[in-house]
């Protein structure tokens, strides 16, 4: 199915393309899994990500940023430590990190999913090409993004991160033409259509 092959590589990567992948998410704590997972990958494949997300659930309990925000030593050594946990401290420390800026941008400004989709409007962005697939790593939203982000203190999510974020948490609809996930999203949820914007 066209840029959407990815998505048929094994079970549990095919659930997650026909049932997440794209859909607009607005809660919070939802978003924030997303983020961390993308977050977390850098330099590794997604299908690992996928495989070890249930770990993943397990060592920062549920993604539960407020808990993951007070998350001390003690809990980055148990992380650390956990049997199939990806042992790099620094991407631990930076989860723990993010949970606090997460909970700094929902201070601010109620949620950051509110704070996130404000950025289109609240409709899901139709990027002029990308469903025939000329889809890019990252454009000039994803910049703007990612520059806000580091200047909350995130860490580990630069803007081919944070583009990779935006078309899992649905701001941006990057399934193929021909895959019905494309057509199923477009007819329920609100849509913009935009020409390319500073991509890369």
């Amino acid at each position: 199915m066209g840029s959407c092959d990815w998505g048929f590589t094994f079970e549990a990567m095919k659930t997650y393309h026909d049932t997440e992948w794209g859909v607009p998410v607005h809660d919070d704590r939802v978003m924030f899994e997303h983020l961390m997972m993308e977050a977390m990958q850098c330099g590794l494949s997604w299908s690992l990500m996928i495989k070890k997300r249930e770990i993943f659930r397990a060592c920062f309990d549920g993604f539960d940023y407020d808990r993951i925000a007070g998350y001390g030593p003690e809990d980055v050594e148990r992380i650390m430590n956990t049997e199939g946990m990806i042992r790099s401290r620094r991407k631990i420390e930076a989860v723990i990190t993010n949970a606090r800026c997460f909970q700094h941008i929902r201070r601010e400004h109620g949620s950051f999913s509110a704070w996130l989709w404000a950025r289109c409007g609240g409709k899901t962005i139709l990027y002029a090409g990308h469903a025939q697939g000329r889809i890019p790593v990252s454009n000039g939203l994803s910049d703007e993004i990612a520059k806000d982000l580091k200047a909350y203190g995130f860490k580990y999510l630069g803007t081919v991160t944070v583009y990779s974020h935006l078309q899992a948490c649905g701001i941006i609809n990057d399934h193929a033409a021909d895959c019905p996930c494309f057509r199923a999203i477009n007819e329920k949820y609100l849509t913009v259509r935009k020409r390319r914007y500073l991509e890369k």
